[in-house]
Order: structure tokens, then sequence, then C-alpha cells
């Protein structure tokens, strides 16, 4: 015989898997007439879960969890300003932030943390997770969720839950277009273009502005496939000893890997005049080689904080929901080969 599963009890009551699991786990969201029907009906079904419990009030407000999912506990300022104002917001609304750190890749066996699996948390926000296996077990978790970014290996569909992007696109397109309209058709394109959603994004919008001017990007000059967690600058190092020609300029996917190829150019005194354009993403001061310094975007992550909350929030508030994508709108900050243009 089958496990029996909360899905078998929502379907036999015409309902959500989520209701069913609030309603077995005492959160707020169901009302006291659905939660007895609910369990009634799991007892019914022969359906006894360790840690379900009899029917009891809800927990007030200032006992709500909500989990923030990551990876790479070191991440820079860039994601910490976004978990601040998450809890920051959240806090205002009595609901309590959960930090849950999962590892950048999981082995056979792994499951997930108690704290997402046991009832504790009635919501989850995910960042910086790109590992397909991790976020596919997230994904299969009952509770409402809000993801920021995906990996485009993995269908929206298949998150089961909110989803909300960076925008990249045009942004990418318009820097290009500069840059190509400046003469400088010698470019390009460094970063995993596979790692994000946005990665994928943002090379598309490199791609973009090439064919809006009939013509193409010299492969040669563009390294867009996976680099290592602690090789990067190696790897562009090599890359960028081995091009075939000097380029007119780079179109990085981030700050981040921007700051690698300046510090290939001072180390080895590839560029002393400052003739080759360099471009980056996230407008992000923790590197000072190229803060404030180069054509970048800004994406404000005080917003991307507050939008991630609100969304957790709304789902909380209603379950059931159809689900969403949307993109936060970014900013392109010229400076210098390309500033003044305008």
């Amino acid at each position: 015989m089958c496990k029996l599963t909360m899905q078998d009890i929502a379907d036999a009551l015409s309902t959500s898997r989520v209701t069913v699991w609030k309603a077995l786990n005492n959160r707020p969201g169901v009302s006291d007439t659905l939660r007895r029907q609910i369990q009634e009906k799991a007892r019914e079904m022969g359906y006894a879960p360790a840690g379900a419990v009899p029917l009891a009030a809800p927990e007030t407000p200032h006992g709500r969890n909500v989990a923030v999912v990551v990876c790479r506990p070191e991440s820079s300022l860039f994601w910490m300003q976004i978990i601040h104002q998450i809890a920051k917001d959240l806090s205002e609304q009595s609901v309590n932030l959960m930090y849950t750190y999962l590892p950048t890749s999981c082995k056979e066996g792994y499951v997930l943390p108690g704290s997402l699996t046991d009832g504790s948390v009635e919501g989850i926000i995910v960042l910086n997770v790109y590992s397909e296996q991790l976020l596919t077990m997230l994904a299969a978790l009952p509770q409402p969720k809000v993801y920021l970014d995906t990996i485009p290996t993995l269908p929206f569909s298949g998150l089961h839950g909110d989803l909300l992007l960076i925008e990249g696109r045009a942004s990418l397109r318009q820097i290009t277009g500069r840059l190509l309209d400046q003469g400088r058709t010698r470019l390009g394109f460094l970063g995993d273009v596979n790692y994000a959603q946005t990665n994928t994004d943002r090379y598309q919008g490199f791609l973009d502005a090439f064919a809006e001017r009939g013509l193409k990007p010299d492969p040669a000059l563009c390294l867009t496939g996976p680099l290592g967690l602690r090789t990067h600058y190696e790897e562009i190092s090599y890359f960028l000893e081995h091009l075939p020609a000097r380029p007119d300029g780079f179109v990085c996917v981030s700050d981040y890997i921007a700051h690698f190829i300046q510090l290939y150019f001072e180390e080895h005194g590839t560029d002393p005049e400052g003739r080759i354009a360099l471009t980056g993403f996230d407008n992000n001061a923790e590197y000072l080689n190229v803060a404030e310094r180069i054509t970048t975007v800004e994406v404000h992550p005080k917003t991307l904080g507050a939008r991630l909350a609100n969304k957790i929030l709304f789902l909380l508030e209603h379950p059931g929901v159809g689900r969403e994508v949307s993109y936060a709108a970014t900013e392109v900050l010229y400076r210098g080969l390309l500033a003044g243009q305008d």
C-alpha cells in the first residue's frame, strides 16, 4: 500500500496541501472549522505523522516564523543588505526571520534541515540557491515560498512559489549598444550564463545589442561557461592570457567578475591607458578597484528585501493564490569610458 500523504487528505477535502499542512501543525491561516475537518479526515484516513497534535488554538502572530534559505554564508554585503531589510520588514509585522544555511551542492541522501520540515516555519524565502537538486527539494515543501532568482534549467512551474527576478536583459542591451555605437565591436562577455536565470538574461541582452545592429560577437572573446567556486581569478587570468587579439571591451555579468579583470590588468600592466572598456552589474561598492569607476547597473538591494518580505507576507495571508513572476527594475549607471554620452 502506498504511504498516505498530505496531498491525499487535501484531495479528499478539495483543499490545498498547504492548508492541510497548516491544520496538522496548528499553524495560523486556517479556520477552526476547516482545521477540525482536516484533522478528523486525517484520523479517518489513518494519517498520523510525528508531530501531529489535536486541535488547538492557532499560535499568536508573535510566534510566526519565516525562513530565509541561503547558500554560501560568506555572501557579500549585497546579500546581507537584502536579508537585513527582510528581517526589518517582517519584524514590523511580528514575524520572526530564521536564517537557514544550505550547502552549495549536496550528496546523495542529503535531507533539508529539520527547521524547514518540522513545522517550525510558515513560509520560506530562497536566496542565492542555484543547485537544481536543492531547488527541487525546496519546491516540494508545502509552505508558501518566494525565490529571488532561479536557474534556467528549472521551469518556473517547478518552483511551486513566487519568483522575483532582477531585470538585466534590457540593461545589458543598453550598455552593449552604447559600446557598439562607439565603434567598439570587439567585445567579450564574461560570466557563467547558465549559473542563474538573471545571468542568462544579461547575456541575452548582450546578444540582442549585436543582433539589432546586424553584428555577431566573437566567441573567442567570451567566457560564458562554469567557473569554479574558488578559482574565478585563476580561470579568468588564463582566459585573458590566451586571447587571440586585444579586445575593445568586456561586458561582465557582475561587478564581481569585472573586478577580477581589472585586477589582472593592474597586475600585468595590460591596459595602462585604460582604453579597454569594462562594465559590470550590481553597483557593488565592495570591489574597490572598480567601485564607482566602471559602468554598472544599480539594483537596490534594500528594495529587493522589501519586495521579498511583502511577497511572503501576502502569501501567508492568502494561501493558495496563483503564483507570480515579477521583475525588479534596474538603472544603468554610466561611468568611465561610457560616461557623458547622452
